[in-house]
């Protein structure tokens, strides 16, 4: 049982307690009582974290028993002021509140007397609950192992790290697999006859072989002979600089006597530096530190470290991207450790799973054991400890029970445990909220695309993110983020232009740890759809696999704060079609891709919900009184049915997301994506930070300027009369980073010109519709990483006003050019899509030497007199991709120089640069007419 867990629920109730004191004042005794037992109970957890590890059996009862109490009052609390909330709504009005106040007057001391006897048993019991620990002593803090230890064998050896870094040095080069390349780059940079002091640095998430490849390049007999002295030198976690420091001279100064070495131990950090200093001023030295987790290391290691240009290098293993990239004041390179390659990954699980069979795997165990291997997604670690436990089995019954358990296996299994433990060491070094946002993650299915929008609103609505002053609650949760992928507990499947990540997901080795962890703590709890055991749950993940899918009847569920429903296969529109009366408590629904039509009635009684998401469903329209939900914070309904938002949803004053918007089955034609209407006074929601994709009808444009706290806007059905208000109502949106204009149809003309500044941080811009030549504000879009011009029809070059933006990463241009040929003179510095689509006379795209340097992506798509790319386009140095469809009326095989004989023409080819040559593209598909 994490602490954790726990610590984070009696915040959140303290703040509770602190934050709203007027809706709490008909019980405020009780809640006294509670507050002190609770502000007590924080601070002997806080004394815990302090000794954190492996506590007793009593002890983590002890811990479940207070989350269990903790989640009870919270519940408690939480429906409390939810009816006396409605009840001041009533006393606003004038007109009704002398009558209300009659009616409800005895219903309101009912209310409190209820909740103040519910709160008093509460208090009961945490008063025998703490008699009872200090009759069996449960209070008293033991001594603990690390928390880091946890999953080790109670025998383990405390320097088990050290001694597993240092037994990579002994590895032969038969054991090792797939470093050549990676391997081939460290051996350049060791000896590149560069004279000032390089660090390298070799990053990767946990188990991805960095110490391996490190140790074994340390040990070539060509690095032993370049340099004069050397050290390997084992960090970790918990570190003495001075220990290290005694590491280093030990290993460097050989032939020092014994006498010496022993006179080290009483020698302070100023001595030990000097000695160090001085032994290497004149010397090629090659220095590893493995397993770094703070910079201050290296800001305390470097200062007596010499740079004499003597060639010296400085090789650093970490799993802390912000420790990899941090500027180390001299020449540095990055090394990022990907996954084995497929083949790879199979030699390698082979060698230790059938060594008796000199690698082979035997055909009756093929297909399990493939599946096996995948799941370790090319990580070394687990590849050799799964392959070393399949060796101990002789059927495929018990390979197949480790391949269904392997949960079990991770989590139990002693064979298993340095991968368990070396893989969590990331996660016990999270601070508490940051665990539960990894925990978090594995609510989703294996293999599951996370997109980081959504995980963000996910974790505001689950009261993860800190509040802090002047900051919004996206930016601290996007920090988060960004945390858990720098400490490579998550992995960045897609960047945006900026280098952002836009999609994650967890490795699967680490998703089952979560997941073992995620149950024994309660913290969520996953489900075919039929069947849920746990009981006291707060959050459910159904992973709906048959047609029929049951969510009522479970009284289990009564505490349950979020449901997630992930439609596996499809599943039936009438099984979620109503919310049992239990789930009153819900505060995150999301049923994204799930094909129900209707919401269930009960859905606006579910007064604590924050989140709501019906992305991709079939539903067509939302209750009328979704102005009761008034705690939502975000409504996603985009690629639903539901073409209106009723007028109660200007009553959601905690709104802050709200997206709503449908395609059209025409495709790529002008109106593709459409807009949802909303009410003319939706400028009531001053919370909102995302609008997006709204009608403008009526007055809505004029009154948008009332906005101000928008970061994002699309909105659509724009007139060339709108204009003025347009213009002034997005020059008074100085937030704004995220912009869409589309006019009413592909013939009305889009008029901009009238804004006079734009918004500084605007990121993103997309205008869809007529212009006659781009605004004139284009060249101040400083910040702009993405530009989309779709139906723009432009005669004129407008390459030049858009060349110098600074930071332009992405160009699309759909039916956007009505020239022959676009081109690239100068700039783009940054740009590493370019998208064109249905420009019908483009025939060529041309660019000058130094342009686009750092262009990926490449799709020319719909363009039928296309005929000729870049002069050149095969040596960009970072071109990884060329798309090419309908273009010039099956030329493709010219524009590519392939010869192809006896084929029928090509519809649609893509080239992808390999990866083991520097200018040779290959045909990855081909599509024929």
């Amino acid at each position: 049982m994490s602490l954790s867990t726990v610590d984070l629920l009696l915040g959140k109730i303290i703040s509770i307690l602190e934050n709203e004191a007027s809706l709490l004042s008909g019980v405020r005794d009780e809640i006294n009582e509670i507050n002190l037992e609770l502000n007590s109970m924080r601070s002997f957890l806080e004394d815990s974290y302090r000794t954190a590890g492996q506590h007793s059996q009593a002890m983590n009862d002890w811990v479940a028993n207070v989350r269990d109490i903790a989640c009870e009052i919270e519940d408690v609390l939480h429906e409390f002021m939810y009816h006396m909330s409605k009840q001041q709504q009533w006393r606003g009005n004038k007109y009704t509140s002398f009558f209300l106040k009659g009616i409800h007057f005895p219903h309101n001391l009912f209310l409190r007397h209820k909740t103040a006897d519910k709160l008093q048993k509460i208090n009961k019991k945490l008063i025998n609950m703490q008699n009872r620990n200090k009759r069996y002593g449960v209070n008293q803090l033991e001594g603990k192992d690390d928390e880091k230890m946890k999953g080790m064998p109670h025998n383990y050896d405390p320097n088990w790290l050290k001694t597993k870094s240092e037994s990579s040095l002994f590895l032969k080069d038969d054991d090792l697999v797939g470093i050549e390349t990676t391997q081939s780059k460290l051996l350049s940079w060791l000896a590149d006859g560069e004279l000032q002091r390089i660090v390298i640095s070799v990053v990767g998430m946990g188990g991805s072989g960095k110490t391996t490849l490190v140790a074994n390049t340390f040990n070539k007999e060509k690095i032993n002979q370049h340099f004069e002295c050397y050290a390997w030198i084992t960090v970790s976690q918990q570190y003495a600089v001075e220990e290290l420091l005694r590491s280093m001279i030990k290993e460097i100064v050989k032939e020092t006597n014994e006498k010496n070495l022993v006179n080290m131990k009483s020698m302070s950090y100023r001595d030990l530096g000097e000695m160090l200093k001085n032994y290497l001023q004149t010397r090629r030295y090659l220095i590893v530190l493995d397993d770094v987790w703070s910079i201050e290391l290296w800001k305390l290691i470097s200062r007596v470290l010499p740079n004499g240009r003597n060639g010296s290098r400085l090789m650093i293993t970490t799993r802390m991207r912000d420790v990899a990239s941090f500027q180390f004041g001299t020449i540095s390179h990055i090394l990022e450790l990907k996954p084995l390659r497929d083949d790879d990954a199979w030699t390698l699980f082979c060698m230790k799973a059938f060594p008796s069979n000199l690698g082979q795997c035997p055909p009756h165990l093929d297909s399990l054991a493939r599946n096996l291997a995948e799941k370790c997604e090319g990580l070394p670690l687990a590849i050799v400890a799964l392959g070393g436990l399949l060796s101990c089995k002789t059927s495929i019954d018990e390979c197949r029970i480790v391949y269904d358990n392997l949960n079990w296996e991770l989590s139990n299994n002693l064979e298993l445990g340095a991968v368990k433990c070396i893989l969590l060491l990331s996660y016990h070094q999270l601070p508490y909220r940051l665990k539960h946002c990894f925990l978090y993650c594995c609510i989703f299915p294996e293999d599951y695309s996370i997109k980081r929008k959504r995980l963000i609103r996910l974790w505001m609505a689950e009261g993860f993110v800190e509040p802090l002053k002047e900051t919004t609650p996206e930016v601290v949760a996007d920090r988060y983020l960004n945390e858990l992928i720098c400490r490579g507990l998550l992995q960045v499947v897609l960047r945006n232009e900026s280098g952002r990540p836009k999609v994650c997901k967890m490795h699967d080795i680490l998703r089952e740890l979560a997941l073992s962890i995620a149950k024994a703590e309660k913290f969520v709890a996953k489900s075919d759809g039929k069947e849920v055991e746990d009981h006291g749950i707060r959050r459910l993940s159904i992973e709906a696999k048959g047609k029929e899918m049951k969510a009522e009847g479970k009284s289990s569920l009564s505490q349950l704060h979020s449901l997630f429903v992930f439609a596996v296969d499809e599943i039936s529109k009438s099984s979620f079609n109503r919310l049992p009366p239990g789930f009153k408590l819900l505060r995150v629904l999301d049923l994204e891709d799930t094909p129900i039509n209707e919401l269930p009635g009960e859905l606006v009684n579910l007064f604590n919900l924050k989140y709501l998401n019906l992305t991709r469903t079939q539903v067509k329209e939302l209750p009328k009184s979704i102005g009761k939900l008034n705690n939502l914070q975000s409504l996603l309904i985009r690629q639903t049915q539901i073409k209106e938002l009723p007028p109660g949803i200007v009553k959601l004053k905690n709104l802050r997301h709200l997206i709503a918007y449908r395609y059209n089955v025409t495709g790529m034609e002008f109106d593709y994506t459409l807009g949802t209407g909303v009410p003319s006074n939706i400028c009531l929601l001053k919370s909102l930070q995302v609008l997006s994709f709204v009608e403008a009808r009526g007055n809505f444009i004029k009154q948008l300027r009332r906005m101000t706290q928008l970061r994002r806007l699309s909105v659509a059905n724009v007139k060339e009369a709108d204009e003025k208000d347009l213009c002034l109502s997005i020059g008074n949106l100085s937030l704004l980073r995220y912009l869409i204009v589309m006019s009413s149809n592909a013939e009305e003309r889009l008029k901009m010109d009238a804004l006079v500044s734009t918004p500084r941080q605007l990121e993103k811009l997309c205008l869809a519709g007529k212009l006659e030549k781009l605004p004139h504000w284009f060249n101040s879009l400083d910040n702009l990483t993405c530009l989309h011009l779709h139906w723009s029809r432009l005669r004129d070059d407008f390459l030049p006003h858009i060349q110098a933006l600074p930071n332009l990463g992405a160009i699309a241009l759909v039916n956007a050019y009505e020239g022959e040929r676009l081109y690239f003179q100068e700039g783009f510095q940054k740009l590493k899509r370019l998208s064109i689509v249905k420009c019908p006379r483009l025939k060529e795209i041309a660019m000058n030497k130094g342009v686009m340097p750092g262009l990926e992506e490449l799709s020319v798509i719909n363009c039928q007199e296309f005929m000729r790319l870049p002069h050149g386009w095969e040596s960009l140095p970072v071109l990884k991709e060329v798309y090419l469809k309908d273009v010039s009326g099956g030329n493709i095989e010219k524009i590519y120089g392939l010869e192809i004989m006896d084929q029928p023409p090509i519809k649609a080819i893509m080239l992808r640069r390999q990866e083991d040559g520097e200018a040779v593209f290959k045909c990855v598909y081909k599509i024929y007419y």
